[in-house]
């Protein structure tokens, strides 16, 4: 690939998460040619890319891409900051561009996809990378090899937590849509199922609890863990010690009673994802695919009542 600055777009640049792709982009001395959103609340471009070509229709975009691409200014990645049902569609629209795609979690909503994207991949001779970056967060990073330097027949016991409250607007809107983001094991647990597969090993078994629109619960056995999971985006599941504090957010993991302490250094992890995707060391295809096919299964499975092991905050 040419040297740098590389040229970058970005598709989904009036989404949540779109300023941490503008701050990486900017900070690994890059340049933003075009961006897309079908919103036009994009104030944000002025604190990092004010020069960059804005579009709401794709078709221009698309337009645009290819008229750069003829007149010797290709863009090199795409970044993918639109709803999670679009990211399959977007990550091929960059390899058909002769781009590599770096895109937001989760990859795709289906196992399948994930070969689609493979097969595209060889055709296309460019790379897709996913940001994974908890495997980049320093207590991650040490947990995991803390686990991997001891017995490789010892298994832990592990809880998760996540209650991230969210309000009325999240039902209307494309998160609160199964078929769009996945449901809220997809959408605000990937991340911790891909973290948790790559510090403990192999899925052995994929237990559903509980499954409704705002919250999920079950157990995840892994090669080196049994994992009670809870994730909710109801503020009345939050610990009431946290909501008197004003807080909307509580985030637990506790690895045979002990609590992991990850909650500071996220802020750059972003600018690192895309410094390691930019070396060519950046998180692929394969190593997506394990925390696909773990949200996937808990998506289609039909919840069981609990008996045994199961997470503390199931109200039975």
């Amino acid at each position: 690939m040419e040297t740098r600055p590389y040229n970058f777009a970005l598709i989904g640049v009036a989404g949540y998460v779109a300023p941490r792709h503008l701050k990486a982009i900017k900070e690994t001395g890059n340049i933003l040619l075009a961006a897309l959103d079908k919103s036009d609340n994009v104030g944000i471009l002025d604190s990092f890319f004010p020069e960059t070509d804005f579009f709401v229709e794709f078709e221009r975009f698309d337009r645009h891409i290819d008229k750069l691409r003829r007149h010797g200014s290709p863009i090199h990645y795409v970044s993918i900051c639109s709803p999670n049902y679009l990211h399959d569609s977007h990550i091929r629209f960059a390899l058909r561009n002769k781009a590599d795609a770096i895109c937001e979690k989760p990859l795709v909503l289906n196992p399948w996809n994930v070969d689609g994207l493979k097969a595209m991949e060889e055709e296309s001779g460019h790379r897709v990378f996913n940001i994974l970056q908890l495997r980049l967060h320093p207590a991650i990073v040490a947990l995991r090899e803390k686990i991997r330097s001891s017995s490789p027949k010892k298994l832990y016991d592990v809880d998760l937590t996540y209650i991230t409250s969210r309000g009325r607007w999240y039902a209307f809107s494309w998160k609160g849509d199964v078929q769009k983001s996945g449901g809220v094991a997809t959408n605000i647990g990937i991340h911790f199922f891909d973290m948790l597969s790559w510090i403990f090993g192999k899925v052995t078994g994929n237990t559903v609890h509980l499954s409704q629109p705002d919250k999920a619960a079950g157990i995840l056995e892994l090669q080196n863990a049994m994992v009670r999971w809870y994730l909710s985006i109801d503020a009345n599941d939050l610990p009431p010690e946290v909501a008197n504090r004003g807080q909307r957010t509580f985030r637990s993991i506790k690895i045979n009673g002990e609590e992991i302490e990850f909650s500071e250094g996220f802020t750059d992890l972003h600018t690192r994802s895309y410094e390691e995707i930019l070396k060519g060391n950046g998180f692929g295809l394969e190593d997506v695919r394990p925390s696909v096919e773990i949200a996937y299964a808990i998506r289609h499975q039909k919840p069981q009542a609990p008996s045994g092991e199961y997470h503390p905050f199931l109200k039975l």
